[in-house]
């Protein structure tokens, strides 16, 4: 066992992940936390886990899942506070085209731009270039289809900005309505 393990002895593993957490420029996976602590990555994961559970009920901080990386980040409930304390300006609105092409994005990732259109009914490409702008939305490959159109997924700065920590928190997408057109041809409800 090395020195650095030996140290690790006197604080807990779990205030050892929180402290490389806190301490990491960004997301970092649960294999990268197992390799600077020696200890197997299952063990890791059983740690965050109890750890997502603790922070949820009673700190104002929280894990973050996204892409097989983990992040500490601040609790959304208290972004007013944060924004206010750092003197920020209030976050930004996204415009209804915005919202309709990251919702696409964000349950059928990775998604092309042509199956984003398909969805919308128009021309996405304005959307996608701000959506990648702010950073809520990434290329994450490309298709194996004629042209290999660009794949598009979410980024982790998407799930700060709703709030959530992973993409399973999503809320569940509810089939939409048949409407009755009096034709009866039972047209889907926008």
């Amino acid at each position: 066992m090395s020195e650095e393990t030996n140290n690790l002895l006197k604080i807990s593993l779990e205030s050892t992940l929180e402290a490389l957490l806190f301490i990491a420029p960004g997301p970092v996976t649960p294999d990268q936390l197992a390799e600077v602590v020696e200890i197997p990555v299952n063990q890791v994961v059983a740690i965050l886990t109890s750890m997502v559970e603790r922070y949820e009920t009673e700190r104002g901080l929280r894990l973050q899942f996204h892409g097989g990386r983990v992040q500490l980040t601040s609790a959304p409930e208290i972004a007013p506070l944060a924004e206010k304390f750092l003197g920020l300006d209030v976050t930004a609105r996204l415009s209804r085209a915005a919202l309709e092409a990251l919702s696409i994005v964000a349950y059928r990732q990775p998604v092309t731009r042509p199956e984003i259109d398909s969805v919308r009914g128009v021309n996405s490409d304005g959307v996608l270039r701000s959506l990648l702008n702010k950073g809520l939305v990434q290329e994450v490959g490309r298709a194996e289809a004629p042209g290999r159109p660009i794949l598009f997924g979410t980024t982790t700065e998407f799930l700060q900005h709703f709030g959530i920590d992973s993409l399973q928190k999503l809320p569940p997408l509810e089939p939409a309505e048949p409407v009755e057109t009096g034709d009866g041809s039972g047209l889907l409800k926008d």
